[in-house]
C-alpha cells in the first residue's frame, strides 16, 4: 500500500494549499488583478495535484486487494488487468508531474510554426502540424488562442503563432521544439511523386506581468499593415495588423487577428516578451551546457521527428527512437506518448 510521506506527502500539500487560500482571502490582494489570477491558477493546480495523489493512493490499495483476490482464485487475470489499466494511467500522470518541476513548466505555451523551403508542399505540412496541435489542445481541455495566422498562396499557411492555455502546457510541448519532416505522395503533384517537406516548431513559455522583462521602447520598430486573409466581410479594411521588431536581437513578432490595432499591439508585445524571456533562459542554460542537445536538434535540416506516409506508415522521434505506425492517430492529436518518451529521456540525461 502507498502511504503518505515523501512524494505522497499529502499533509505538506494540504498545508501549502491552505496557505495559498489564506493569501487569496486577503482583500488587498484583489487590487492586483495579475497577482490574483496567478494565485488562483496556483490554487487550482495544487488542488488537482492533491486529488491525483489521493486517487493514486486509493487505487494502489484497491490493486493490493485485487491481487489477493487473484491469488485466491476469486477473479481471473483478465479482471485484474482491467483494474491495472487505469492505475497505470494514474502512475504515468503522476510521473509527468514529478518530471515537470522546472520554473516554467507549469506555464501556458506560445507555439510558432514556420514552413521550410518548398512553397506549397511545406506550407501544407505546416497547416497539418497546426491541426495536430489544435486537436491535441482540444483533447486536453486546453484553450487555443490564435495570435497570428498567415494563409499560404495556394494551400496551407505561411506562418502562424498560437497561445495554448492549460496546466503544464509549456512543459509538455517542449518535446515539439525543432524540425518536423514529412515524407508522402504529394497531393499537389500531378505525377504522384514522393516529396519531403520540413516545418519548424518553436515553443515559448507564455509570461505574464509577474515576470519582469525590460524592453526599451527606443529599441523597437513598430510597423502597421493591412491584415491578410482569404477575403470576405470579416477582412479588416484598415492597417490594424502590427509587426514589432526588437532591433538588438532581431526578434520579430506580429499579430493581425484582432480588429483593434491596440489589441494586436498588446498581443505582439506579449509574444515578444515571451521570446526574449526564452532567449535569456537559453543563454543561462547554454553556459551550463544544459541545452546543448536541443540546440543541435533545432538547427535547420536536423529533424527531431519524421512522419512517413509513403512507402510505409511510421512516425519516429529521432531523439528517443520512439516510433508508432498509426499515422492517422498522431495527426489527429494523439502525441502524448511522444511527449512522455521525450521527457523521460530528458530526465535520464540530466541525472
Amino acid at each position: 500500500m502507498i502511504k503518505s510521506g515523501g512524494i505522497f506527502d499529502l499533509e505538506a500539500k494540504d498545508a501549502h494549499l491552505s496557505n495559498l487560500k489564506d493569501q487569496i482571502s486577503d482583500p488587498s490582494l484583489w487590487d492586483n488583478n495579475q497577482k490574483t489570477t496567478s494565485l488562483m491558477k496556483e490554487i487550482s493546480m495544487c488542488e488537482k495535484d492533491i486529488d491525483l495523489r489521493k486517487s493514486l493512493s486509493e487505487k494502489a490499495s484497491d490493486i493490493k486487494v485485487m491481487f489477493e483476490f487473484l491469488n485466491d482464485g476469486q477473479i481471473d487475470e483478465k479482471e485484474f488487468s482491467e483494474e491495472l489499466e487505469p492505475f497505470a494511467k494514474l502512475i504515468k500522470e503522476f510521473e509527468l508531474k514529478l518530471i515537470l518541476n522546472s520554473k516554467n513548466d507549469s506555464k501556458d505555451a506560445i507555439i510558432s510554426i514556420h514552413p521550410g523551403a518548398g512553397g506549397t508542399e511545406s506550407q501544407d505540412w505546416a497547416q497539418m502540424l497546426y491541426r495536430m496541435y489544435s486537436m491535441w489542445t482540444e483533447s486536453k481541455g486546453f484553450k487555443f488562442n490564435i495570435i497570428d495566422f498567415q494563409v499560404g498562396d495556394e494551400a496551407g499557411i505561411k506562418d502562424c503563432t498560437i497561445e495554448i492555455v492549460g496546466d503544464y502546457a509549456y512543459g509538455l510541448l517542449q518535446s515539439e521544439i525543432g524540425i518536423h519532416r514529412l515524407v508522402r505522395i504529394s497531393p499537389f503533384d500531378s505525377n504522384s511523386r514522393r516529396h519531403t517537406s520540413f516545418a519548424s516548431v518553436s515553443i515559448y513559455p507564455s509570461i505574464d506581468e509577474s515576470v519582469e522583462i525590460e524592453i526599451n521602447p527606443k529599441e523597437l520598430r513598430i510597423d502597421t499593415f493591412r491584415s491578410s486573409g482569404a477575403g470576405g466581410q470579416h477582412v479588416n479594411k484598415t492597417d490594424s495588423a502590427i509587426r514589432i521588431t526588437h532591433m538588438p536581437t532581431g526578434t520579430v513578432t506580429q499579430c493581425q487577428t484582432q480588429r483593434s490595432q491596440h489589441k494586436n499591439k498588446e498581443q505582439a508585445l506579449k509574444v515578444l516578451k515571451s521570446k526574449l524571456y526564452q532567449l535569456e533562459i537559453e543563454k543561462q542554460a547554454e553556459s551550463k551546457k544544459i541545452l546543448e542537445g536541443e540546440k543541435k536538434d533545432i538547427a535547420w535540416g536536423n529533424q527531431i521527428r519524421s512522419y512517413v506516409f509513403h512507402p510505409y506508415s511510421m512516425i519516429k522521434d529521432h531523439r528517443t527512437k520512439f516510433e508508432v505506425g498509426n499515422v492517422k492517430a498522431v495527426m489527429d492529436g494523439n502525441i502524448d506518448d511522444f511527449m512522455y518518451s521525450y521527457l523521460l529521456d530528458k530526465m535520464e540525461k540530466n541525472k
